[in-house]
C-alpha cells in the first residue's frame, strides 16, 4: 500500500510547490518554486526532507489525514509532529504571513514535470493534476527518512535564521534599472521615499502595490522582453508590480528596479495590506546579500543537494 497524505478539508487555496524548474525559460515556462523560499527551506529541513522537496503551499486552513504509515509534519519550520497512520491535522490558516508550507517526511512524491513538483496553474502542468488540490485528494510520499539533514550548526538555530529573514519591518532591497533611461530622477525618489502596500490582487504571478504612481515617460511602446523573478514593472498608470514566481517570461513594461534574491521571501511573505519600503543596493551587496543567506545552497545543508529555489 502507497503510504499518501490525504486532504479531508481546505479552506482556500493549497497547491504542491518545490523549489523550481528552472531552465525552460525559452520555452515559455517560468520557474515557479515556493511564494516564500524560506518558509518551504524550513519546514522541509524540519522533517529531514532536502530543502527543495516538494510540500504544500496554503493560503488558509488545511486537515491532512495520514494513510498507509506514521509521518512526521512541519509546518513553517515548527518542531515536527508525528501523525499517526489514521489521524487528522489540522494546520490553521496563516496569520503571521501570507502563505504556510506544510512538509510531511519523505516528501510529496507527485510526478516530476520538466525537472519541478511544483504547480504551475497558468500552464495547468505539475504538482496534483496541475490544479489547486481539493478535498479528497490523496497525495503519494516517497519512503519515509531515516536521517535528517545536517544544517551548518544547530538545526533549531538554522531555522530560526529562515525565519529572521522575513522581518516585515525590514526594507525590500533592489538594483535599479534596467530602464533607467525611461525614468527620471523624481520616479526613483517615488520608489525609493514612499511606503506602498500589499494589494489583495497580488498572486504567484505578480504581486501588485497600491500607493502613489511612479511617473514614467513610457507609453506602452516598449519591445517585449525576457522577464525575470523580482523584476519590478510599471504599469501605464504608474503602479508597480513586482513578478512572482509564475511571472510572464516575456513582458514589455519598463522595468525601473529588480528585487533582489535575497528578498523574494521578505516580500511574498507579507500579507494584503503590509507596508512595503525599497532601498536599493549595489550588485555587489546583493550578491553577498545572496552568499550569506540561511537558504543559500551553501547555507541549507552539509549534504549534497541540487541546488535549490532556482538558484
Amino acid at each position: 500500500m502507497t503510504a499518501t497524505v490525504e486532504v479531508t478539508a481546505l479552506g482556500a487555496p493549497v497547491t504542491v510547490q518545490d523549489g523550481g524548474r528552472p531552465g525552460h525559460m525559452h520555452h515559455g515556462v517560468p520557474p515557479g518554486g515556493a511564494w516564500v523560499p524560506e518558509l518551504l527551506v524550513a519546514a522541509n529541513l524540519a522533517v529531514g526532507n532536502a530543502p527543495d522537496a516538494a510540500a504544500l503551499e496554503a493560503h488558509g486552513r488545511l486537515e491532512l489525514r495520514a494513510r498507509g504509515r506514521d509521518v512526521r509534519v512541519s509546518v513553517d519550520g515548527e518542531a515536527a509532529r508525528l501523525l499517526a497512520d489514521g489521524d487528522t491535522l489540522t494546520v490553521p490558516a496563516p496569520t503571521r504571513y501570507a502563505v504556510r508550507y506544510v512538509a510531511v517526511d519523505g516528501a510529496l512524491a507527485v510526478p516530476e514535470v520538466l525537472g519541478g513538483r511544483g504547480t504551475l496553474g497558468v500552464a495547468r502542468l505539475g504538482g496534483w493534476e496541475g490544479r489547486p488540490l481539493r478535498k479528497g485528494d490523496a497525495l503519494p510520499l516517497g519512503p519515509p527518512v531515516t536521517s535528517a539533514f545536517a544544517a551548518n550548526g544547530p538545526l533549531e538555530v538554522h531555522l530560526q535564521r529562515l525565519v529572521r529573514t522575513l522581518d516585515p519591518t525590514a526594507p525590500v532591497r533592489v538594483l535599479l534599472g534596467p530602464d533607467a533611461a525611461r525614468f527620471g530622477d523624481d520616479a526613483v525618489a517615488v520608489l525609493l521615499g514612499s511606503t506602498f502596500t500589499v494589494s489583495p490582487t497580488s498572486d504567484r504571478v505578480g504581486q501588485r502595490l497600491d500607493g502613489p504612481p511612479v511617473p514614467h515617460g513610457d507609453e506602452g511602446t516598449g519591445t517585449s522582453r525576457p522577464m525575470v523573478r523580482g523584476a519590478l514593472q510599471v504599469t501605464l498608470s504608474g503602479a508597480p508590480i513586482v513578478l512572482g514566481p509564475d511571472h510572464p517570461t516575456t513582458g514589455g513594461y519598463p522595468l525601473i528596479a529588480v528585487v533582489i534574491r535575497a528578498d523574494w521571501g521578505r516580500l511574498g511573505a507579507r500579507r494584503a495590506g503590509a507596508p512595503v519600503r525599497f532601498q536599493a543596493v549595489s550588485v555587489e551587496e546583493a550578491r553577498e546579500a545572496w552568499h550569506l543567506h540561511p537558504a543559500h545552497p551553501s547555507e541549507a545543508t552539509s549534504g549534497p543537494v541540487r541546488p535549490i529555489l532556482g538558484a
